[in-house]
């Protein structure tokens, strides 16, 4: 099929032979869990921006942790896309909940920050990688402590995962997400 189509399109059979066997050879190359297309990926993001997205990450938190509204907010996007996923503050608005843009974002910042709140990251597990040249993820095992809308403030695990978005004034936090991890089921006797 390979070769009719490039006879139809009137590319040249030696260039679809070459591109035939290369990518026959990268099937071959790729262990069973590695797609073809992982092994053309390249990283849009040189190291300096990388490094520089994780000094922002501990920004953040740090900013987070002192309940720094003021740092924070210099860190979101200002945007009506900004997305900010947590527990609610009523059973009346559902357990969990999207929050959209960078003011409702803020405003659950500040409710957060009137009780006991505080992030602990692993910082040894965090992963940065670049989605686009203008977009990138930060995904970092953490230990959230929060007293919000009742909750027991003791040490839970969560997978945060933020997205960054370049913008003309620097990159800012554009998508907060943090999963909860729920409890390992029993283990039988």
């Amino acid at each position: 099929m390979l070769v009719s189509n490039c006879i139809k399109s009137g590319i040249a059979l030696s260039f679809c032979a070459m591109f035939l066997s290369g990518t026959l050879a990268a099937a071959q190359s790729a262990s069973p869990n590695q797609s073809i297309a992982s092994l053309s990926y390249v990283e849009p993001l040189d190291v300096d921006t990388l490094d520089a997205l994780k000094a922002l990450y501990k920004q953040l938190i740090v900013a987070e942790n002192r309940h720094d509204l003021v740092a924070v907010k210099r860190l979101v996007w200002e945007s009506p896309s900004t997305l900010f996923v947590a527990k609610t503050a009523t059973p009346a608005e559902g357990n969990w909940a999207g929050f959209w843009g960078s003011d409702v974002v803020m405003q659950h910042f500040h409710d957060l920050y009137q009780e006991t709140f505080r992030i602990d990251p692993d910082y040894s597990k965090e992963k940065i990688v670049g989605l686009t040249m203008d977009v990138a993820e930060t995904y970092v095992p953490v230990k959230i402590t929060v007293a919000y809308a009742g909750q027991t403030p003791v040490p839970k695990p969560f997978l945060m995962i933020l997205d960054w978005v370049r913008t003309p004034i620097g990159w800012k936090m554009a998508t907060d997400i943090a999963l909860p991890i729920p409890p390992a089921p029993p283990q039988p006797n």
